[in-house]
């Protein structure tokens, strides 16, 4: 397997127009890292430069200490899975899965072998004579991933795998890639614009927008903790809620106002405030509904008008109204609230985060 270093690597495509800006990343052996953001952040620009697809502008990109700028495609030993599977329409399957080893002169026993064991881990033993047109969408999806296996790279490059699938689909599929890669204890590097993706299937995650790496960390990690206010409303669905308010001072600390809103944040996160205008973020699963009978002790207590609902089953969106802002709410899907009602909801106030108004950076 291999180690993964980008060092302040940057793509212009045109004089004053960078794809990718700065992008330092370490992507440790065997590592399943994902690469987030919306279209046209530059994620697959920058996997693409990895590859050896695209030249790097500036800096430097190293797989296992050695620095591969200038070093062809074909001879940095990593394997891409593109979007579109890009399989030979007139090969059959165990043609397609084979057909880089044949061109690197590999002997057909060891060939048969490799596409075998490949065919096997992917539950393509009863497709391997059929041509892709052939195939559905999910099949041909596993036999591009089964032409980057039998490979054996040191790095997989997986690019929007999932994107033309149906959503039954992406779900099995994100779960065989899963297995897959903690199977071969591979070095993958995992582009998507999809956050459910990207929260369920990596080691870390790399949020980036306009070019630019806004996070990096776990999973839960940067849920919980966004860096600024572009993660926390990319990462989460529904996104995280932004209530526009102000601090003030009060007697145990700063105290967040808005319309409808009046809240005492303690003092035990108030060493990078000051007051003035503030954005108050809340998840949905933050606010739960408070029926009467509920004991006084808890957060915090919004009111609301339910402005419309939203069943889905294992649960109910209720989309309310604080003050003259709009907020979305998990409810459970037995829940009595009707649109036009009032809904009393308590605030679990320790889980929101602060966030500058301008630069959208989180204060606390």
């Amino acid at each position: 397997m291999a180690e993964v270093d980008l060092r302040s690597v940057s793509k212009e495509h045109a004089p004053g127009r960078r794809t990718v800006a700065g992008v330092s990343l370490t992507v440790r052996d065997g590592e399943f890292v994902i690469v987030v953001g919306p279209s046209g952040c530059g994620k697959s620009t920058l996997l693409r430069m990895i590859a050896g697809l695209e030249t790097v502008s500036e800096g430097e990109i190293a797989i296992d200490g050695r620095v591969v700028n200038d070093v062809p495609a074909k001879d940095r030993d990593v394997a891409m899975v593109f979007q579109n599977y890009a399989l030979y329409p007139h090969l059959s399957v165990r043609d397609n899965m084979g057909f880089g080893l044949r061109m690197r002169g590999y002997p057909k026993a060891e060939i048969a072998r490799r596409v075998g064991e490949a065919a096997e881990a992917l539950e393509l033993q009863a497709l391997l004579e059929r041509k892709p047109h052939a195939l559905s969408g999910g099949q041909r999806q596993r036999v591009a991933v089964g032409r980057a296996i039998v490979r054996q790279p040191k790095l997989f490059l997986v690019d929007e795998p999932l994107s033309n699938l149906d959503a039954k689909l992406r779900v099995a599929m994100r779960a065989e890639l899963i297995r897959l890669h903690r199977r071969l204890r591979a070095t993958m590097i995992y582009v998507t614009h999809d956050q459910v993706e990207a929260m369920s299937m990596g080691d870390r995650i790399v949020v980036l927008k306009d070019g630019v790496v806004q996070q990096v960390g776990r999973p839960l990690e940067i849920y919980e903790r966004p860096a600024n206010r572009f993660v926390a409303g990319f990462l989460g669905s529904p996104p995280m809620n932004f209530l526009d308010g102000a601090l003030e001072r009060g007697d145990g600390g700063f105290v967040m106002v808005a319309p409808g809103i009046r809240l005492a944040l303690g003092r035990d996160r108030t060493e990078r405030l000051s007051p003035g205008p503030v954005v108050l973020g809340v998840r949905p699963e933050d606010l739960r509904e408070r029926a009467a009978s509920d004991a006084p002790e808890g957060g915090p207590t919004l009111v609301a008008k339910v402005l419309f609902l939203e069943p889905l089953g294992s649960e109910v969106l209720a989309t309310c109204r604080i003050g003259g802002q709009e907020v979305v709410v998990r409810l459970s899907p037995r829940t009595a609230l009707r649109a036009d009602e009032e809904a009393r909801l308590e605030l679990d106030l320790g889980r929101t985060r602060l966030f500058h108004p301008e630069s959208g950076e989180a204060l606390a």
